[in-house]
């Protein structure tokens, strides 16, 4: 075949574009859509090579979203560079022009999810030793990528022509419709992202909502699940947790004191005086444990009332009880040694005089 057989074998028409401006645009897709995958696995692996001996924060992001970038969107590129070298009729170039918008923002919205994952784990890796805002991170990376989501999809529309503002104007009726449908769990989902940001508790926290009291085993974005102490579990909606009086027990500390005693009437002026004394002297015998006050009360029906208030410095229950049962345990061997009696009701300060009953009527 001579040379000018080629040419015009390359100057013949094929649906609209010569077939050699075709061979160039064939050429062109095979060569884009081979470079650009090899060139993606090679810079992943020097990535992962590198990051394993230098995990530098800006490698490890540009590992992530080199993984997160697919091969639809390599075609997409390729595509776009083979369509240069062809005329495309109106109506394909539309479509074409369409698809590749949304396949472009379809890749940017993998990019910045993957992102916000990224940096999800970033925190989580630097929260190990605290593992407690686990379900506050999980929170916040879900509304973070349904936030990035809706921004892409924003983004596309804007890019198809499609005026956001009158859109969203007309569809405000059905938007407040569907708002006044899922209001409950729109309510339940700020909740959550409000406890992920302000934690007022965490998993692993003690707490008391109302009557109910429990352990936080898990923070959901729709509700929050208690392992109460008698050992069922307990569900509460995020909204309804908030708008509750929340007691944080593991939040303490330390755990107040409040002790009172009876003594009997009979105790010797001198012995009463020195009671005080003797209970400061019992409470601050005690570790991690900071004495306040100690007083003569008043008088009671049956006894002399004494008060004491001291603080126990940990926010562990087990080891507040701890405490006060080994001063209740040394105050008992100190008045026995000194002999100061503990007052009890007697029958006598117990009775109660009953009228006597009126004569019954005869006759």
């Amino acid at each position: 075949m001579t040379l000018e057989s080629l040419k015009e074998l390359g100057q013949a028409v094929y649906y609209g574009n010569t077939l050699a401006a075709w061979a160039k645009a064939i050429l062109t897709f095979t060569l884009w859509f081979t470079v650009l995958p090899l060139a993606r696995a090679f810079i992943a692996r020097r990535l992962r090579s590198r990051t394993a001996s230098h995990p530098l924060a800006f490698l490890l992001l540009l590992r992530t979203l080199i993984d997160a970038t697919t091969r639809l969107f390599m075609v997409v590129i390729a595509t776009y560079l083979a369509l240069r070298w062809l005329e495309v009729p109106p109506k394909a170039d539309r479509f074409i022009e369409t698809a590749i918008l949304v396949v472009v923002w379809w890749q940017v919205g993998r990019w910045l999810s993957a992102g916000v994952r990224h940096f999800i784990e970033l925190r989580r890796g630097q929260e190990v030793a605290g593992a407690d805002g686990a379900a506050s991170l999980n929170i916040l990376r879900f509304v973070g990528v349904v936030l990035v989501w809706v921004v892409a999809f924003m983004m596309l529309l804007t890019n198809l022509g499609i005026k956001i503002g009158p859109l969203v104007a007309g569809l405000g009726i059905g938007g407040i419709a569907i708002a006044l449908t899922v209001q409950n769990v729109l309510g339940d989902l700020f909740a959550s992202l409000s406890i992920a940001l302000d934690k007022p508790f965490r998993v692993g926290d003690a707490l008391a909502i109302g009557d109910e009291k429990g352990t936080v085993e898990y923070i959901g974005i729709k509700s929050t699940r208690l392992r109460s102490v008698t050992g069922e579990q307990i569900i509460i909606s995020n909204g309804d947790l908030l708008k509750s009086r929340v007691r944080n027990f593991s939040r303490l500390s330390d755990r107040r004191a409040d002790l009172q005693l009876r003594i009997a009437y009979e105790t010797p002026h001198k012995l009463i005086a020195e009671l005080p004394k003797i209970i400061e002297g019992a409470i601050r015998a005690e570790k991690n444990v900071r004495f306040e006050r100690a007083h003569f009360a008043r008088y009671g029906d049956y006894a002399l009332l004494f008060e004491a208030t001291y603080l126990v410095e940990t926010n562990d229950y087990v080891a507040f009880m701890d405490a006060q049962q080994s001063i209740n345990l040394r105050l008992l061997d100190e008045f026995a040694r000194r002999g100061v009696t503990l007052a009890y009701p007697t029958t006598r300060s117990l009775s109660m005089t009953v009228p006597a009953a009126a004569p019954e009527k005869t006759g």
